[in-house]
């Protein structure tokens, strides 16, 4: 047995398979998932991400990152969230002159609390509800670090439709700091929309508004994304995700795979 699919299936034997209760995970889509872990229950979900720049002067960036996000079910309809981009490693080369620059660290934490507000009903076409209540902390190394304290809110409405088809959006705001002109607010919004092939294969696609800002706040960050997932058990699934950006601030491509377990 080759010693991927040993690990897999090492994995699915050690993780409890809760028959009523499986898994639903905020990845690898930027639209976070309605559901919550369930009282008692936790969640893994990190992966390995990659980002690549070029721009017109010709420096070219690169950014690697072990997205992690940890979540503890407190009750039947709220969870509480542990966030980061975890490990980063970034490299910058520049035309002209010639000259590479290398950055190592840890990012930001993020603290949150999601509650689940309304199930859905397809029938009635009444969508699945959550708020999510977010604050970035500056606990990174220097050179990924932000300024200070970051709230964010957002809301999820999930509908199912016919032919296994779902549409998932998300709105909200984010404020952010400059050193220079102090604080400032950034919007949020994303429409995906996903097909579950068979009862462990889905796919999607996707339009993510990360960062809508003005130039002077950093500019907007929209991308374009495709992905999958499959469950090699009702407790892990693992996925994969591309992500194209279509506006100039940013990442030209954006590529990741990941893993979730709950427990």
């Amino acid at each position: 047995m080759k010693p991927l699919t040993a690990a897999a299936a090492l994995l699915c034997y050690l993780v409890p398979a809760h028959a009523d209760d499986g898994i639903s995970t905020d990845r690898p889509d930027f639209v976070e998932s309605s559901q919550v872990v369930g009282k008692g229950r936790f969640q893994l979900e990190t992966g390995l991400a990659r980002e690549r720049s070029d721009d017109a002067s010709g420096t070219r960036l690169r950014v690697d990152s072990t997205p992690t996000l940890l979540r503890l079910g407190v009750s039947d309809t709220v969870e509480l969230r542990i966030e980061t981009d975890g490990y980063q490693r970034s490299r910058s080369v520049d035309a002209a002159p010639s000259r590479v620059t290398r950055e190592r660290g840890v990012a930001d934490t993020s603290l949150g609390i999601k509650w689940h507000m309304q199930d859905g009903d397809q029938a009635s076409g009444r969508p699945a509800i959550a708020w999510l209540l977010h604050v970035d902390v500056d606990t990174g190394s220097a050179a990924f670090r932000g300024n200070g304290l970051r709230p964010s809110l957002r809301v999820v409405g999930e509908w199912e439709l016919a032919d296994e088809l779902s549409v998932g959006a998300m709105g909200g705001f984010a404020v952010d700091r400059n050193p220079d002109s102090g604080r400032f607010a950034t919007g949020i919004l994303a429409v995906t929309v996903g097909r579950s092939w068979t009862d462990r294969f889905r796919t999607f696609v996707e339009l993510a508004g990360r960062q809508l800002a003005s130039s002077r706040h950093g500019g907007s960050v929209v991308s374009f994304d495709v992905g999958t997932a499959y469950l090699l058990s009702p407790s892990v699934q693992v996925d994969a995700v591309v992500s194209r950006g279509i506006t100039h601030t940013s990442p030209d491509w954006e590529f990741g795979a990941g893993l979730s377990i709950k427990f």
